[in-house]
């Protein structure tokens, strides 16, 4: 008995020891279980069925787990309206949206969010459905906002099973960081009420391969596009083939059995540089970089990169773009000619004959169109006389397949192209050019993507034989040198008066010295001349006499009031030179006065006056 309970004594006495053991090791079994957890999908707070956003709280967003995305509504600029978006919750600014459902149909404050009991998360607006993600009874649990900017809709497996639906596979014109563009999807601009089309990115099909390209369509045509940029060619691959931007900054498509091949688009700089024998430590505690890749409202794909300290200010810093000449972008000044501004970096739009300016409030300077001259003419209302052609000098046109009606290889000079599309009816332009030196000619019967400078190209358009175009069309080539006379003409008004007015002032400058040298002249050569016959006083200045006495330096005598020095005028005739000691107390006049009296007594016993001097207070 007494030996049983020393040994029940030793046995509570040891779990009593190792008891602080067992709570720290169970304690990390805990912490062990929720990292574990938190490893997976559940790291994002989890929004349940039934949660609510509304516009009119727009302090109230679902946010990702460390609050870099967020989903909620943002006002629609300028207008009183919002978009259901994602965007970067914690950057300074206007919000970058990423992704949004609603971009063609703003709603209003009365909007609500909800993810309803069934699983459907819907938009709606005053009792009308605006979006829905159509997942009702799909097995929709709870919804998250996780940290790479995906919005998803989860089931009840959430650490297996995938989502049943996420705003990744419903891009609008925004490319985030491990977002695959697959072939079924593309990237569109934002639209625009002004511009009668829009901008994707997306694969594009060929016989035997696969290329990414930026196209052009119009709205109302949805086959009429036309595409300006593609990336590299993809050939003869099995398997999938995806658009990727990694977390380095490079944007590549990888292809085939587990993404095994991959072809850059655009590979970062930084990324050859990067140190890749750090720890993984240290790769987990270093920040991320922000980035996005976005399809711009003018049709350029850019990459940007947030940067903390730019200027000592934080911003979005573009990376790269797939297009470097914006007049390379069909559409970009609507149905008008693309020029570079002086800048050689923005474009330039200018009108074809027959159009004009749109307004737009995005600045933009596209142009209407003359699409109604084919009805004009084929209902042969007035038609002998009614049109004429006008041409456009060093200019080449984007146009698709859809718009050729013919395609002339025979023809025998420029002029002929334009007089072909006057004699049909269809005809709204045609192209002139040289393919290897050989002459062609395109027959079109739409323009709707534009056009840009080419020195070896000529437009011809069909307009109205009495139409008067306002100033901002661009007729011809002769207009344009117009304007750049005119142009030449205003700096030249500018120039001229200046370069009047200098000549002037050269001129007077020139007389007023002219006029001093000549006066010094004549009076040298008069006081020489009195000097030689002392017919009359001559007035000197102080340094002739300076100069004549050798700087008083031979002194004859002295009295009365002054001093006499030896002196010499002309080279030859002596002459005493008295240099008074005090200036005379009646003036400069009387002065005067005394000297043509002395200088006027003629007398064998006196010596003759030949002149004087009064400057300042020298008196001789």
């Amino acid at each position: 008995m007494a030996s049983s309970l020393s040994l029940q004594d030793s046995a509570m006495s040891s779990l009593h020891f190792y008891s602080p053991f067992i709570s720290l090791w169970f304690s990390f079994f805990c912490l062990f279980l929720i990292s574990s957890v938190q490893v997976g999908l559940a790291t994002e707070p989890h929004i349940g069925l039934g949660s609510k956003i509304l516009a009119s709280e727009p302090n109230r967003v679902w946010a990702s787990a460390n609050g870099t995305f967020a989903i909620g509504f943002t006002r629609f600029k300028p207008t009183d309206r919002f978009l259901l978006s994602i965007w970067f919750a914690q950057l300074p600014g206007d919000p970058a949206i990423v992704w949004s459902p609603n971009r063609n149909s703003p709603v209003t404050k009365e909007a609500v969010l909800e993810l309803q009991p069934t699983g459907n998360l819907i938009l709606s607006d005053q009792s009308t459905i605006v979006w829905a993600s159509n997942t009702s009874n799909h097995g929709v649990q709870s919804a998250v906002m996780s940290e790479s900017g995906n919005f998803l809709l989860l089931g009840t497996e959430v650490t297996a099973a995938p989502a049943i639906w996420q705003s990744f596979s419903q891009p609008s014109d925004t490319l985030l960081p491990k977002q695959p563009l697959t072939v079924s999807l593309e990237l569109t601009s934002n639209p625009s009420p002004s511009r009668h089309g829009h901008y994707s990115l997306k694969m594009l099909q060929q016989h035997t391969s696969l290329s990414l390209g930026l196209t052009y369509s119009i709205n109302l045509d949805p086959h009429a596009n036309y595409s300006y940029w593609s990336g590299p060619e993809i050939s003869n691959v099995t398997g999938d083939v995806t658009a990727i931007l990694d977390d380095t900054g490079s944007f590549k498509i990888v292809y085939g059995e587990s993404s095994a091949g991959a072809v850059y688009v655009y590979k970062n700089p930084a990324d050859e540089n990067r140190n890749y024998n750090n720890s993984s430590d240290s790769r987990l505690t270093k920040k991320p970089i922000l980035r996005r890749l976005v399809l711009e409202n003018y049709g350029n794909l850019r990459l940007y990169r947030w940067d903390n300290d730019m200027n000592g200010s934080s911003q979005w810093v573009p990376e790269w773009a797939a297009v470097s000449n914006p007049c390379d972008i069909a559409g970009i000044c609507g149905n008008g000619v693309c020029n570079l501004d002086r800048t050689k970096k923005n474009a330039d739009c200018l009108c074809l004959p027959g159009s004009v300016k749109l307004p737009d409030q995005e600045n933009a300077k596209l142009c209407s169109d003359n699409s109604s001259l084919v009805q004009e003419c084929e209902s042969n209302i007035n038609r002998n006389g009614t049109f004429k052609i006008s041409t456009v000098q060093e200019t080449n046109y984007y146009f698709s397949k859809r718009s050729v009606i013919e395609n002339y290889s025979d023809i025998g000079n420029v002029r002929k192209c334009g007089e072909m599309c006057l004699s049909d009816c269809k005809c709204v332009a045609s192209v002139y050019g040289l393919d290897d030196e050989k002459p062609y000619c395109w027959i079109l019967k739409s323009l709707n993507f534009g056009g840009f400078r080419d020195p070896g190209s000529t437009l011809f358009v069909k307009t109205r034989a009495n139409e008067s175009y306002p100033s901002n069309s661009n007729h011809d080539n002769n207009n344009d040198s117009k304007s750049h006379k005119r142009h030449g003409l205003r700096q030249k008004v500018l120039v001229i008066p200046i370069v009047v007015g200098m000549l002037v002032l050269v001129a007077l400058l020139g007389m007023l010295l002219y006029y001093n040298v000549d006066r010094k002249r004549t009076l040298k050569k008069a006081s020489k001349n009195s000097l030689i016959l002392c017919d009359f006083p001559v007035s000197f200045t102080y340094r002739d006499l300076q100069n004549s006495t050798n700087n008083f330096s031979q002194l004859l005598g002295s009295g009365g009031f002054g001093t006499v020095y030896k002196g010499r005028i002309a080279g030859e005739t002596l002459v005493a030179v008295k240099r008074l000691d005090r200036v005379l107390s009646h003036g400069e006049r009387e002065f005067i006065t005394e000297v043509n009296t002395i200088g006027s007594m003629h007398h064998m016993n006196l010596v003759r006056l030949c002149g004087y001097c009064s400057e300042d207070s020298h008196r001789n």
